[in-house]
């Protein structure tokens, strides 16, 4: 294998990077003991850069275009090989291909929540994620910093650096940005420009590196605090809860009345039916600071179905009465009774089931 290498080198003069993988940023064009001939033909595509490279040191640099590689157009590398008339042939060194195009579909995100203090929320733990392009704009700066001895350099090496470079940014925009959780969204645009700008001032010059674009794709709140919002949104749309309780006794009441046989739907109909009694007569009651409290009412406590249900008071138990989910052999309790009672036995609910039956006649 290795006399073939040699004798390759000694066929091929052209020297060329053809690049089908979209992800390589830089590439060492290979060659038997890093042999060039004089008059070899250099041929650089657009979106792309060669280096030479001599015992380690950065020498030409050129730019898309098709050369001759002759002293005339390697002025760097005939002073540092001290060629003063010409080389001979062939001479050593290593040429570098450098993608300068842009490559795309990028991402990066928090890898760990950051910190903020929020002016509706309190302390806050938000995560960030977006996309971004990533561009060589320098190659020396890139051989030194990241390429090295490496015969390639792919951008899955770089990507996990931009990633962390991104994330530290990001952090330091937020936490100076002063701007709402809740109005984040709205500030995408600008946000994602500034945070540009602050990654590009931290891998330009150190890494000869260029991020064309970036975005903030969205920011995310804890789960706990999305639960939170969404409730607080559901309050928002049904607006007045008090409205909004009746409507749901009522439909409530109107199922149990198509169950008759559910004896899980009487307990429910009548608490239903007490609590919209309630909220019924507390809603046509004169207006507050209009008239005196009324004065205590006993409380009742009505068995159905094995089951307590009250406390009520007189209104509410009438009511009840009146929709027929209380008769005069439902089980009461009151403070004063001190032990379970037919209905129609209290003579306080005397007067709630109607004038009493005539009296019997006289012997």
């Amino acid at each position: 294998m290795g006399l073939f290498d040699k004798l390759r080198a000694e066929l091929i003069d052209i020297i060329e990077w053809v690049d089908d993988s979209r992800h390589t940023i830089a590439w060492r064009f290979p060659r038997y003991n890093n042999q060039i001939k004089n008059g070899a033909q250099l041929i650089v595509r657009p979106g792309q850069m060669a280096v030479f490279v001599h015992r380690g040191e950065i020498a030409d640099v050129f730019e898309p275009g098709h050369y001759d590689l002759k002293t005339d157009n390697l002025p760097i590398l005939s002073t540092l090989a001290g060629w003063k008339y010409g080389f001979d042939s062939p001479f050593k060194a290593e040429v570098y291909f450098i993608s300068t195009r842009q490559i795309t579909d990028l991402k990066w995100g928090t890898p760990n929540p950051i910190m903020m203090r929020d002016a509706d929320f309190g302390p806050i733990r938000l995560r960030a994620f977006g996309t971004f392009t990533l561009k060589a704009v320098d190659p020396k700066a890139l051989l030194k910093e990241l390429v090295g001895t490496d015969s390639s350099v792919e951008v899955e090496e770089v990507n996990e650096l931009l990633r962390s470079v991104v994330s530290s940014a990001f952090a330091d925009l937020i936490s100076s940005s002063q701007i709402s959780a809740l109005d984040l969204a709205s500030h995408y645009r600008e946000l994602s420009e500034k945070l540009r700008q602050m990654v590009v001032e931290r891998v330009d010059d150190e890494y000869g590196l260029d991020v064309p674009q970036l975005f903030i794709v969205n920011v995310s709140f804890p789960e706990e605090v999305e639960k939170a919002l969404d409730t607080r949104t559901s309050m928002g749309v049904i607006g007045d809860l008090g409205q909004y309780q009746q409507f749901q006794m009522g439909r409530a009441m109107m199922a149990a009345a198509d169950n008759p046989g559910g004896g899980a739907s009487d307990g429910m109909g009548l608490g239903m039916g007490f609590a919209m009694a309630n909220r019924m007569a507390g809603g046509f009651g004169a207006a507050p600071g209009t008239a005196p409290p009324p004065p205590p009412q006993t409380v009742w406590h009505v068995a159905v179905n094995g089951q307590t249900q009250g406390p009520f008071n007189d209104a509410q138990l009438a009511q009840a009465v009146q929709s027929g989910q209380v008769n005069q052999q439902t089980l009461v309790w009151s403070p004063a009774l001190g032990q379970w009672t037919p209905a129609g036995q209290v003579p306080a609910l005397g007067g709630v089931f109607g004038p009493p039956p005539p009296p019997p006649p006289a012997p």
